[in-house]
């Protein structure tokens, strides 16, 4: 597929109606007793006094959990960031193919509104046939950039800063909605094709770093009724190189739309991660075969995307650790799989590309994997810590993220916050040599949470007055506001 071109911006009407908006908010904020919207924004939104989500400042000291964290020239007022979470609720055709809707406003603008520093939107395919679904939002073309634009200025208004995750789905593409022929809890454990006729794009349009049925994800060939997958297509050299312009591409569209901190999808088995794995990567030319060659697209989407985005935005890569894989039958029968291990020899190579901070998930990229995700908490954030600690004692800066299964306040904290180890902790780390620093350094320096702000939206504020920070809210919201403890 080639890449798309980027048109220059019509900003005439912005500017006019930014210049009048700037004019009446200047104007209420010279009369008293009046509350100022803000400015830029078409509509009518109240400026609040502190951002939602802030400390106030106290005589103890406040957790780091909501202690301010600059990144370059971005600061995050607490360490709470929504992590990016598909919502399939796009349009599949049409002029508004992968268009963000109100819907997206009424979501990830929730988010913002009740506290989250940082909130990403969902997983943005940079070419047509990356999407994972039909409904995925995606930025490939000049057309999406407004709906981005519409959720920048809800979220910008409530204080927060909004991220956009860049993916290409790669062999997992071309999916129907997870709850289109699912059960009562809206899942089909298999997953189902998306067929042409239902705006997909089936035998041929989706690729991978390698092709071929032994390389469907679920393997299950299109003649199965239960399949969910359909066969990738190995991608060319010429094809991985216009790839790599769309990112840049996408990354330059997602500045245009006020974005201000981009992530690249680098896990849970979608294409840059195939790439890096040998479990799906069985290449033989200069992105195939060694270490080096298995992370080379990684390594030159990452430069492309810095190369095009301002010197202060963040730009941070989200990794599975693991694919979960270690010492299994598939792992000895590809010669390998991605492990702790290359994830730390490559975290110590992000400083240098421009990465500022690594997002450290897990598996996705092997129908068996062998974890018990989903029921032990810890599972991936202690990879987070030991990823940390290696990267630290090799003398590089890079931020660490940790995701998964963080639903409660303590835990929450204490992921983030530098402590003296227990005697309980130090004779643990007598018999766990690799924990021994972890009994006093964080794990990592942010949190991504996911499934629990979709229960809880206002968890920023049930976390603060858990925790006994007095953190502001929204100015709408005051009279519900939880009493101090």
């Amino acid at each position: 597929m080639a890449p798309s071109t980027i048109s220059p911006a019509s900003t005439s009407t912005t500017t006019l109606h930014d210049e009048a908006s700037k004019h009446h908010a200047e104007a209420l904020a010279a009369q008293p007793n009046v509350n100022p919207g803000v400015p830029g924004i078409p509509y009518f939104i109240p400026q609040h006094k502190t951002s939602p989500g802030t400390a106030y400042p106290s005589n103890t000291k406040t957790p780091t959990l909501f202690q301010p964290l600059t990144i370059r020239s971005v600061t995050l007022k607490n360490r709470i960031v929504v992590a990016p979470m598909c919502q399939y609720s796009v349009a599949a055709t049409g002029p508004t193919t992968g268009v963000l809707t109100p819907y997206h406003i009424a979501t990830l603008g929730h988010y913002a509104l009740k506290g989250a520093a940082l909130v990403f939107i969902e997983a943005t395919s940079v070419q047509y046939n990356g999407r994972i679904s039909p409904n995925d939002s995606g930025l490939w073309s000049d057309a999406q950039i407004d709906g981005i634009k519409s959720v920048a200025d809800f979220v910008h208004a409530q204080g927060a800063l909004l991220g956009i995750q860049l993916a290409h789905a790669g062999r997992k593409a071309s999916q129907a909605a997870p709850w289109i022929g699912g059960g009562h809890d809206g899942r089909r454990r298999n997953g189902m094709r998306a067929t042409k006729d239902v705006g997909g794009w089936g035998p041929g349009g989706v690729v991978g770093p390698s092709g071929g049925k032994e390389m469907i994800w679920d393997g299950k060939d299109e003649s199965d009724p239960e399949g969910g997958f359909w066969e990738p297509r190995e991608l060319t050299l010429q094809e991985i190189q216009e790839m790599i312009e769309d990112w840049k591409s996408a990354a330059i569209r997602s500045v245009r739309a006020g974005v201000d901190v981009i992530e690249i999808h680098a896990a849970h088995g979608y294409l840059i991660h195939q790439f890096l794995s040998p479990v799906t990567n069985k290449r033989t030319d200069k992105y195939g075969g060694s270490f080096e060659n298995r992370t080379r697209l990684v390594r030159e989407i990452i430069t492309a995307v810095r190369s095009v985005i301002p010197e202060g935005m963040p730009l941070l890569l989200r990794l599975s650790t693991t694919e979960w894989l270690e010492g299994s039958d598939v792992e000895k029968a590809a010669g390998g799989s991605w492990d702790v291990e290359s994830t730390i020899k490559l975290a110590k190579l992000l400083p240098d590309l421009g990465v500022d901070l690594l997002d450290a998930s897990s598996g996705g990229n092997y129908r068996s994997q062998n974890t018990s995700q989903f029921t032990i908490k810890d599972y991936q954030t202690k990879n987070a810590g030991r990823i940390r600690k290696e990267v630290k004692e090799e003398g590089k800066k890079l931020l660490i993220g940790a995701v998964g299964l963080i639903t409660d306040a303590e835990q929450a904290r204490d992921l983030v916050e530098e402590r003296e180890a227990t005697i309980g902790e130090e004779a643990q780390a007598a018999h766990e040599v690799t924990d021994a620093e972890q009994g006093r350094d964080p794990h990592a320096d942010v949190v991504l949470v996911a499934r629990q702000f979709m229960r809880e939206p206002e968890w920023v504020l049930r976390v603060g007055h858990k925790l006994g920070v007095d953190v502001a809210w929204p100015s709408q919201f005051l009279r519900v506001r939880f009493p101090k403890l």
